[in-house]
Protein backbone atom coordinates (compact mmCIF):
# COMPACT_ATOMS: atom_id res chain seq x y z
CA UNK A 1 0.00 0.00 0.00
CA UNK A 2 2.92 2.43 0.31
CA UNK A 3 2.39 3.27 -3.75
CA UNK A 4 -0.99 5.20 -1.95
CA UNK A 5 0.98 7.40 0.14
CA UNK A 6 0.80 11.00 -0.34
CA UNK A 7 2.38 14.22 1.51
CA UNK A 8 0.24 16.26 2.96
CA UNK A 9 0.42 20.15 4.22
CA UNK A 10 -0.09 20.67 8.34
CA UNK A 11 -3.50 19.60 9.17
CA UNK A 12 -3.95 22.03 11.16
CA UNK A 13 -3.34 25.75 9.63
CA UNK A 14 -2.62 24.09 6.20
CA UNK A 15 1.22 25.15 6.13
CA UNK A 16 3.27 23.57 3.63
CA UNK A 17 6.96 24.06 5.50
CA UNK A 18 7.87 21.43 7.38
CA UNK A 19 10.85 20.40 10.19
CA UNK A 20 11.30 16.83 10.00
CA UNK A 21 11.63 15.14 13.73
CA UNK A 22 14.04 12.19 13.03
CA UNK A 23 14.16 10.38 16.36
CA UNK A 24 10.49 9.66 15.82
CA UNK A 25 9.98 8.83 12.36
CA UNK A 26 11.42 5.04 11.31
CA UNK A 27 11.12 4.62 7.55
CA UNK A 28 9.38 5.11 5.73
CA UNK A 29 7.19 7.23 7.73
CA UNK A 30 7.61 11.00 8.25
CA UNK A 31 7.00 12.41 11.69
CA UNK A 32 7.33 16.54 11.36
CA UNK A 33 7.06 19.83 13.25
CA UNK A 34 4.70 23.06 11.02
CA UNK A 35 7.36 25.89 10.63
CA UNK A 36 4.11 27.87 11.02
CA UNK A 37 2.00 26.54 13.81
CA UNK A 38 4.58 24.36 15.76
CA UNK A 39 1.83 21.17 15.00
CA UNK A 40 3.01 17.44 14.75
CA UNK A 41 2.02 14.99 12.42
CA UNK A 42 3.03 12.57 10.27
CA UNK A 43 3.42 13.93 6.80
CA UNK A 44 2.76 11.05 4.58
CA UNK A 45 -0.09 8.89 5.98
CA UNK A 46 -1.69 6.21 4.07
CA UNK A 47 -5.34 6.53 2.06
CA UNK A 48 -8.16 6.10 3.52
CA UNK A 49 -8.31 2.38 1.83
CA UNK A 50 -5.06 1.19 3.29
CA UNK A 51 -6.92 2.02 6.98
CA UNK A 52 -9.73 -0.25 6.09
CA UNK A 53 -7.87 -3.15 5.83
CA UNK A 54 -4.09 -3.33 5.93
CA UNK A 55 -3.80 -0.93 8.78
CA UNK A 56 -7.00 -1.14 10.82
CA UNK A 57 -6.90 -0.03 14.88
CA UNK A 58 -7.73 -3.98 15.58
CA UNK A 59 -4.50 -5.75 13.75
CA UNK A 60 -2.04 -2.12 14.16
CA UNK A 61 -3.10 -2.48 18.30
CA UNK A 62 -2.11 -5.76 18.70
CA UNK A 63 1.11 -5.01 16.68
CA UNK A 64 1.98 -2.16 18.73
CA UNK A 65 1.30 -4.85 21.43
CA UNK A 66 3.89 -7.48 20.84
CA UNK A 67 6.94 -4.96 19.75
CA UNK A 68 6.82 -2.26 21.83
CA UNK A 69 7.57 -4.44 24.87
CA UNK A 70 7.99 -3.33 28.54
CA UNK A 71 9.98 -0.37 27.07
CA UNK A 72 6.67 1.57 26.25
CA UNK A 73 5.22 0.77 29.54
CA UNK A 74 7.80 1.48 31.71
CA UNK A 75 6.72 4.75 33.25
CA UNK A 76 3.29 4.21 32.87
CA UNK A 77 2.39 2.08 35.90
CA UNK A 78 3.43 5.35 38.24
CA UNK A 79 1.33 7.74 36.34
CA UNK A 80 -1.82 5.30 36.08
CA UNK A 81 -1.94 4.75 39.86
CA UNK A 82 -1.40 8.75 40.70
CA UNK A 83 -4.50 9.08 37.64
CA UNK A 84 -6.94 5.84 38.97
CA UNK A 85 -5.91 8.14 42.31
CA UNK A 86 -7.63 10.83 41.16
CA UNK A 87 -10.44 9.33 39.69
CA UNK A 88 -9.21 9.55 35.86
CA UNK A 89 -10.93 6.92 34.40
CA UNK A 90 -11.46 5.59 31.08
CA UNK A 91 -15.14 5.22 31.44
CA UNK A 92 -16.68 8.44 31.13
CA UNK A 93 -19.99 7.32 31.26
CA UNK A 94 -21.46 9.89 33.96
CA UNK A 95 -19.84 12.89 32.51
CA UNK A 96 -21.33 12.13 29.07
CA UNK A 97 -24.71 11.92 30.99
CA UNK A 98 -23.79 15.01 32.41
CA UNK A 99 -22.43 16.81 29.66
CA UNK A 100 -24.99 15.90 27.12
CA UNK A 101 -27.86 15.60 28.77
CA UNK A 102 -28.86 11.96 28.29
CA UNK A 103 -29.91 12.62 24.66
CA UNK A 104 -28.47 11.94 21.24
CA UNK A 105 -24.49 11.48 21.29
CA UNK A 106 -22.47 10.37 18.18
CA UNK A 107 -19.39 8.43 18.76
CA UNK A 108 -16.57 8.94 15.60
CA UNK A 109 -14.11 6.02 15.46
CA UNK A 110 -16.76 4.27 17.56
CA UNK A 111 -15.17 0.64 17.46
CA UNK A 112 -17.44 -2.16 19.18
CA UNK A 113 -19.92 0.50 19.83
CA UNK A 114 -20.45 0.06 23.72
CA UNK A 115 -19.27 3.51 24.70
CA UNK A 116 -22.47 5.46 25.07
CA UNK A 117 -25.11 3.41 27.21
CA UNK A 118 -28.77 4.45 27.91
CA UNK A 119 -30.65 6.41 28.64
CA UNK A 120 -28.19 7.92 25.87
CA UNK A 121 -28.88 7.34 22.61
CA UNK A 122 -25.80 6.54 20.32
CA UNK A 123 -24.99 7.07 17.09
CA UNK A 124 -21.74 6.01 15.56
CA UNK A 125 -18.92 6.63 12.53
CA UNK A 126 -16.58 3.56 12.39
CA UNK A 127 -13.70 3.45 9.32
CA UNK A 128 -13.34 -0.21 10.44
CA UNK A 129 -15.39 -3.03 8.46
CA UNK A 130 -15.56 -5.66 11.47
CA UNK A 131 -15.76 -3.63 13.90
CA UNK A 132 -18.47 -1.37 12.13
CA UNK A 133 -20.77 -4.49 11.60
CA UNK A 134 -20.55 -5.14 15.32
CA UNK A 135 -21.04 -1.43 16.78
CA UNK A 136 -24.40 -1.14 14.47
CA UNK A 137 -26.26 -3.99 15.69
CA UNK A 138 -25.39 -2.45 19.18
CA UNK A 139 -26.45 1.17 18.62
CA UNK A 140 -29.71 -0.08 16.46
CA UNK A 141 -30.48 -2.17 19.63
CA UNK A 142 -30.39 1.31 21.83
CA UNK A 143 -32.41 3.08 19.10
CA UNK A 144 -29.43 4.38 16.79
CA UNK A 145 -26.87 3.37 14.19
CA UNK A 146 -23.67 3.54 12.90
CA UNK A 147 -22.22 4.82 9.49
CA UNK A 148 -19.52 2.43 7.63
CA UNK A 149 -16.65 5.65 6.45
CA UNK A 150 -13.90 8.02 7.03
CA UNK A 151 -15.03 10.49 9.88
CA UNK A 152 -14.24 13.79 7.92
CA UNK A 153 -17.11 12.51 5.64
CA UNK A 154 -19.43 10.76 6.80
CA UNK A 155 -20.48 12.89 9.52
CA UNK A 156 -21.65 15.72 6.93
CA UNK A 157 -24.27 13.13 5.90
CA UNK A 158 -26.07 13.78 9.21
CA UNK A 159 -28.94 16.38 9.72
CA UNK A 160 -27.51 19.52 10.74
CA UNK A 161 -28.13 20.51 15.33
CA UNK A 162 -29.03 16.58 15.54
CA UNK A 163 -26.93 15.56 18.62
CA UNK A 164 -26.31 16.62 22.11
CA UNK A 165 -22.67 15.59 22.43
CA UNK A 166 -20.31 14.47 20.05
CA UNK A 167 -17.43 11.76 21.47
CA UNK A 168 -13.99 11.37 19.57
CA UNK A 169 -12.30 9.15 21.94
CA UNK A 170 -8.74 7.83 21.23
CA UNK A 171 -9.90 9.15 17.32
CA UNK A 172 -8.27 12.58 16.39
CA UNK A 173 -4.91 11.35 16.16
CA UNK A 174 -6.19 8.96 13.56
CA UNK A 175 -7.98 11.72 11.43
CA UNK A 176 -6.31 13.25 8.68
CA UNK A 177 -8.59 16.01 7.72
CA UNK A 178 -8.67 17.28 11.34
CA UNK A 179 -10.72 21.09 10.70
CA UNK A 180 -13.09 19.03 8.17
CA UNK A 181 -13.93 16.31 10.72
CA UNK A 182 -14.52 19.47 13.57
CA UNK A 183 -16.01 22.03 11.71
CA UNK A 184 -18.69 18.64 10.60
CA UNK A 185 -19.00 18.39 14.66
CA UNK A 186 -19.79 21.72 14.85
CA UNK A 187 -22.69 21.60 12.47
CA UNK A 188 -23.90 18.66 13.69
CA UNK A 189 -24.17 19.29 16.96
CA UNK A 190 -27.48 21.14 19.09
CA UNK A 191 -26.63 24.60 20.46
CA UNK A 192 -25.01 24.31 23.86
CA UNK A 193 -23.97 20.56 22.51
CA UNK A 194 -20.30 19.65 23.20
CA UNK A 195 -17.61 17.40 21.92
CA UNK A 196 -15.88 15.18 24.00
CA UNK A 197 -11.78 14.32 22.84
CA UNK A 198 -9.58 12.34 24.36
CA UNK A 199 -5.92 11.72 22.48
CA UNK A 200 -2.55 10.97 23.16
CA UNK A 201 -0.22 13.79 25.03
CA UNK A 202 2.79 14.45 23.06
CA UNK A 203 3.62 16.65 25.68
CA UNK A 204 3.48 14.16 28.34
CA UNK A 205 6.48 13.46 30.54
CA UNK A 206 6.13 10.02 30.04
CA UNK A 207 7.27 10.20 25.91
CA UNK A 208 9.80 12.77 27.35
CA UNK A 209 11.30 9.73 29.26
CA UNK A 210 10.82 6.94 26.76
CA UNK A 211 11.09 8.58 23.40
CA UNK A 212 10.56 6.79 20.16
CA UNK A 213 9.32 3.54 22.37
CA UNK A 214 6.24 5.60 23.97
CA UNK A 215 2.78 3.85 23.61
CA UNK A 216 1.49 7.23 21.94
CA UNK A 217 3.35 6.63 18.63
CA UNK A 218 1.74 3.70 16.34
CA UNK A 219 2.83 3.84 12.61
CA UNK A 220 1.15 4.63 10.58
CA UNK A 221 -2.21 5.10 11.72
CA UNK A 222 -1.36 7.95 14.65
CA UNK A 223 -1.31 10.52 11.73
CA UNK A 224 -1.43 13.55 14.58
CA UNK A 225 0.07 14.50 17.72
CA UNK A 226 -1.38 16.95 20.05
CA UNK A 227 -0.18 19.00 22.85
CA UNK A 228 -2.89 20.80 24.65
CA UNK A 229 -1.70 24.11 23.41
CA UNK A 230 -2.07 21.91 19.87
CA UNK A 231 -5.43 21.23 20.72
CA UNK A 232 -6.86 24.31 21.68
CA UNK A 233 -5.58 26.12 18.54
CA UNK A 234 -7.89 23.47 15.96
CA UNK A 235 -10.47 23.75 18.75
CA UNK A 236 -10.74 27.62 18.48
CA UNK A 237 -10.47 27.66 14.88
CA UNK A 238 -13.53 25.47 14.42
CA UNK A 239 -15.60 27.79 16.31
CA UNK A 240 -15.32 25.83 20.30
CA UNK A 241 -14.12 26.86 23.65
CA UNK A 242 -11.85 23.98 25.36
CA UNK A 243 -12.03 23.16 28.21
CA UNK A 244 -9.36 20.79 30.25
CA UNK A 245 -10.75 17.90 31.74
CA UNK A 246 -7.61 16.16 33.25
CA UNK A 247 -5.84 19.04 34.89
CA UNK A 248 -4.26 17.93 37.61
CA UNK A 249 -2.64 14.81 36.01
CA UNK A 250 -2.03 16.02 32.27
CA UNK A 251 1.94 16.44 32.81
CA UNK A 252 1.78 12.60 33.90
CA UNK A 253 -0.74 11.76 31.55
CA UNK A 254 -0.61 9.93 28.38
CA UNK A 255 -3.60 11.63 27.23
CA UNK A 256 -5.22 14.14 26.83
CA UNK A 257 -9.09 15.05 27.59
CA UNK A 258 -10.87 18.13 26.70
CA UNK A 259 -14.74 19.36 26.33
CA UNK A 260 -15.00 21.47 23.88
CA UNK A 261 -18.24 23.72 23.32
CA UNK A 262 -19.58 25.77 20.49
CA UNK A 263 -18.73 29.60 20.62
CA UNK A 264 -18.83 30.79 16.81
CA UNK A 265 -19.07 29.92 13.07
CA UNK A 266 -15.62 27.93 12.14
CA UNK A 267 -13.01 29.80 10.75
Amino acid sequence: MLDQITYRNCPACDGSEVSPVTAYSPDPWQITDCNACAFTFLRNPPEYEALVEDYAWEKTHVIKRETSGKGSTSFSPIARKIRNSLGMYRNKTRSFRRWFNDGHVLDIGCGDGGRISPPMTPYGIELSKELHHRSDDVMRQRGGFCIHGAGAEAIWDFDPEMFDGVVMFSYLEHETQVMKVLRGAHRALKPGGGVFIRVPNYASLNRRVIGAKWCGFRYPDHVNYFTLQSLRDVAVRAGFSCQLINTISLPLDDNISVLLRKTQSPN
